[in-house]
């Protein structure tokens, strides 16, 4: 390769690197600057073009330069807006609700709402998980579409909250039915008919209410003799819900069965007192 070749074969590269030179020298001088105005216009220009890594420490510094002036209102908001495009959601949420405290009457403020919980939202794990941002997430967006009945975003989130209570409902299904698969019978017992209570009309609301029945079932087989006579009645209680639930469910056989031998029991006990 001739000196000519190689020396054109590395313009690409040279012409890359001064033009990066060139970007961090302009960067350097933004951060510098002692004029607010400017950093502010810079600040926004970075914003819009999506850098968002380059706008942060610009709208940062101008928070505290801008405090109790006018454009301290508008510097918070990007501020926040700046940690959500970062995928920064825990700090997103702080700052948006915290804006909304700061400024009620913002014309941000309805916005600012509805990112709160949007960041919590973003920030809730999958089901299996521990689920405090999930609840975090219903309760503020719970809070915009009580605040906002007018919103263009309300349906938006609706969807939002059902499919996060989906989540929750699911969460609850598997650990009650955990219970019961490793024959913590009285747990089991306990969280399904909580889940019922939580999530009534919950699609898991057949398996739910026959898992109750052989929870009791189980709950009152083993049971000390004092204990079993109440626990047979409350399994005969719910092997009569779940037929009147579910009349014509595959599992009304076996639920039937189980109340026939639970009237046994309980009349052979009554007897027995008496």
């Amino acid at each position: 390769m001739s000196k000519l070749q190689l020396f054109r074969s590395f313009l690409p590269v040279l012409f890359f690197a001064l033009f990066a030179l060139g970007g961090c020298s302009e960067y350097q001088k933004v951060l510098k600057s002692s004029d607010s105005d400017y950093k502010f216009k810079k600040a926004k220009e970075y914003f819009e073009d999506e850098k968002y890594a380059k706008a942060y420490p610009l709208f940062d510094e101008l928070l505290t330069l801008y405090r109790g002036s006018t454009q301290a209102e508008e510097v918070y908001y990007y501020l926040a807006l700046t940690h959500f495009h970062l995928k920064e959601y825990i700090l997103s949420a702080y700052h948006f609700k915290n804006f909304t405290k700061t400024f009620p009457k913002s014309k941000y403020a309805e916005e600012a709402m509805f990112l709160t919980g949007y960041s919590y939202y973003k920030e809730s794990p999958n089901f299996s998980l521990e689920q405090s941002f999930t609840f975090k997430a219903i309760n503020q967006l719970q809070l915009f579409v009580n605040t906002y009945r007018n919103s263009p975003r309300l349906e938006e989130c609706n969807q939002l909250i059902i499919e996060l209570r989906q989540k929750l409902e699911r969460k609850a299904y598997i650990n009650a039915k955990q219970y019961y698969t490793i024959g913590h019978f009285q747990s089991a017992s306990i969280a399904l008919a909580n889940m019922i209570a939580d999530f009534p009309d919950t699609k898991y609301r057949e398996e739910v209410m026959y898992l109750i029945v052989k929870s009791r079932y189980e709950l009152a087989r083993f049971s000390i003799e004092s204990k079993q006579l109440q626990r047979y009645i409350e399994t005969r209680t719910a092997a009569e819900q779940f037929e009147e639930a579910f009349p014509a469910s595959k599992k009304v056989t076996e639920t039937r069965e189980i109340l026939a031998t639970v009237n046994e029991q309980i009349n052979q006990m009554q007897s027995e007192i008496s």
